[in-house]
């Protein structure tokens, strides 16, 4: 189906393909009790962004002769991501290839700065998505720019805040126990297991792949509905997050918090609306916050395709809400099995690493620094 890739300006990758008919509503199953039925595997994955490049302005879309133009520079992009060292750019990968420098060796992203991926190890989509045939600019509809709106003073203050070191300087991973220079015994981030990020700790995925709002990410973008009369459940591939969403409900009380907040539905026409609030102080959506709502609507365009939007409202964080939307292609595929902790030996390492560093800072031998996760 797919016939090339493309980029667009500031990073937008398209993938054109011949245009199909648009299928006809009657093809769309319902259930038995007269609704969509929106059970199934879908692949969320997409090479759009979220935000839209600042260059494009309010161009929401692009046509299919503008998309074919940047098709051999997004090819030759992901050619050289999978074969070239990121770092060099010159060198084909070698897997006996010694350790990267200290320091890193460049790289950015899911490299983590030690050439760690290229793109053979993620896959966040085969390319972009339409809507009522029209190949999207970015996810984000509404600002019309595909921007997030501005954010309120007091959380570009908490936002300052948390990047500072404690001493006015940005916070920042260089190789040193930082955290110390306030005191040898100061605390830092790396004291307990439970400071660290949801998503490290695998407790749900990264990235707000579950959501809501529910967004692609590298990989695992599968999704499965499974619909009842009163109740939906969406499971997610990466960390097996499960989704309940409670028709014709109302909200739990409010001290009834969850990572994924508390999910109620309804039908308005072949549309299912779901609002969730009752979130956690960090959310799944990490950019939000205890008090926000997401508001969430799921519609099929045509058979093999769902179109997902969603309006995020959160006051304390945005000026104003915003709105975004993206395809869901149907899939024959099965989600895989996600075994984080299971096989993840990266959180002892992160922890064993941190007391390394404080005991250099510190001027202690190196060598038998207990383990604190064991």
């Amino acid at each position: 189906m797919h016939s090339r890739l493309a980029t667009g300006l500031g990073g937008l990758a398209v993938v054109c393909w011949a245009p199909m008919a648009a299928a006809q509503t009657d093809d769309i199953a319902r259930t038995a009790s007269g609704h969509r039925d929106l059970s199934g595997t879908y692949d969320v994955g997409t090479l759009t962004p979220m935000q839209r490049p600042p260059e494009l302005g309010e161009m929401m879309s692009l046509t299919d002769e503008e998309a074919a133009v940047f098709g051999a520079k997004a090819t030759a992009a992901l050619d050289r991501r999978n074969n070239i060292v990121p770092s060099v750019n010159t060198e084909v990968s070698d897997p006996n290839r010694g350790a990267p420098p200290v320091g890193g060796d460049g790289s950015t992203g899911a490299s983590g700065n030690v050439g760690g991926y290229n793109t053979f190890w993620i896959d966040p989509g085969s390319g972009a998505f339409q809507i009522d045939g029209q190949w999207r600019t970015s996810i984000l509809i509404d600002p019309t720019n595909g921007r997030h709106p501005a954010r309120t003073q007091e959380q570009i203050a908490a936002d300052s805040s948390a990047r500072s070191d404690g001493r006015g300087r940005p916070r920042q991973n260089d190789g040193t126990a930082y955290w110390l220079e306030a005191g040898l015994d100061a605390p830092g981030p790396f004291d307990n297991m439970e400071q660290r990020p949801f998503a490290e700790r695998c407790l749900i995925g990264f990235g707000s792949t579950a959501g809501p709002p529910m967004l692609p990410v590298l990989y695992n973008n599968h999704k499965r509905i499974v619909q009842g009369n009163t109740t939906i459940m969406i499971l997610t591939e990466m960390n097996h997050d499960a989704r309940t969403i409670r028709m014709n409900a109302e909200h739990d009380p409010s001290e009834i918090r969850k990572w994924l907040g508390d999910s109620i539905g309804h039908w308005e026409g072949d549309t299912l609306v779901v609002e969730t609030t009752n979130f956690r102080d960090r959310p799944s959506f990490t950019q939000g916050s205890r008090i926000m709502t997401v508001v969430e609507r799921f519609t099929m365009e045509s058979a093999d395709k769902l179109i997902y939007s969603f309006t995020v409202k959160d006051q304390t964080v945005w000026v104003s809400p915003f709105t975004g939307e993206y395809a869901w292609t149907r899939s024959n595929d099965k989600l895989f099995e996600y075994a984080c902790h299971e096989a993840n030996y990266s959180f002892e390492g992160i922890m064993r690493g941190a007391r390394l560093l404080e005991a250099e800072f510190r001027g202690e031998e190196l060598e038998g620094v207990p383990n604190p996760t064991h």
